[in-house]
């Protein structure tokens, strides 16, 4: 069985935590996702043991001594299809590293994820859903797509980032790895922070300001210097709305809003109206 690739920089002791999150992830081009899990809060997630990345090198569970992973597509057509014995391979390798079942056997807290177009789109509401999981296995397609039989024999789940073409999975895999790492427990160090994250709540985010007070004539807030720590949360709630409202309007129908944020929807709303109208709101 051919061993994992490494991750450059990987810890090389760890602290002791229960169950961590595993991600393994399946690719012909190890070199494209390696360099990025050594960095940044995806380390020091790895470091402490709060997440475990392993990557697997589909072309290292090729049968043929050419170590072919694609090949012509039945019945013609542009480009090569990515075969499906060296993926299936591979996963089986991914979940006996994991102690788990084989891939064909559906086990719980274990999703085969399908990086492909074709799939559902990510979320923040799915990043949430995947941190819960034990075992995430990322295949990453290539070419022309997987054999089709990748998706019957072992694939639970197929995720899409977005409506534009990439030349492969990999990257879309690096975006669920790092969107799904940081919401485990412990890896951003406070849970407020993963919390009031854009598309958290359902919003975007607030403004954010930091030092110095003024720059180029751009001030920051009053508010956010005035140590009222209650008129903050109003003033950033009102941000988030108005940003959502303005930018992303269709975020608010799943959004969860008390009372309070429709009398500022309702406000904003009001405004607008007033603008539209020729009205000077005494801005």
């Amino acid at each position: 069985m051919a061993a994992a690739c490494p991750v450059e920089g990987e810890a090389k002791t760890r602290e002791p935590v229960s169950a961590p999150l595993r991600i393994s992830i399946l690719t012909v081009f190890p070199e494209m996702v390696g360099p990025p899990l050594a960095e940044s809060i995806l380390k020091r997630a790895r470091d402490r043991g709060l997440v475990e990345i392993e990557v697997l090198n589909i072309r290292d569970f090729a049968a043929d001594r050419h170590k072919s992973t694609d090949d012509y597509p039945y019945g013609g057509g542009p480009g090569m299809v990515m075969r499906p014995e060296p993926i299936v391979a591979a996963a089986e390798a991914a979940c006996a590293g994991a102690g788990g079942p084989p891939p064909e056997d559906r086990a719980a807290g274990r999703e085969v994820i399908l990086l492909t177009p074709a799939g559902e789109p990510f979320t923040q509401a799915t990043a949430r859903e995947l941190s819960g999981m034990s075992h995430l296995i990322l295949v990453c397609g290539h070419y022309e797509g997987v054999d089709e039989r990748v998706r019957e024999l072992i694939v639970t789940r197929e995720v899409s980032i977005g409506d534009y073409v990439l030349t492969g999975g990999e990257l879309p895999a690096l975006v669920v790895t790092d969107a799904v790492a940081r919401l485990v427990p412990g890896v951003l160090g406070g849970e407020e922070s993963a919390a009031e994250e854009s598309f958290s709540g359902g919003l975007l985010e607030y403004p954010q300001y930091t030092r110095p007070r003024e720059f180029r004539g751009l001030k920051v807030p009053d508010v956010l210097l005035s140590g009222h720590h209650e008129q903050v949360r109003r003033w950033r709630r009102r941000q988030s709305l108005a940003r959502t409202w303005q930018r992303r309007p269709e975020l608010l129908a799943q959004a969860a809003l008390t009372a309070e944020d429709e009398a500022i929807l309702a406000e904003l709303r009001r405004d607008e109206s007033r603008r539209e109208g020729g009205e000077d709101l005494g801005e």
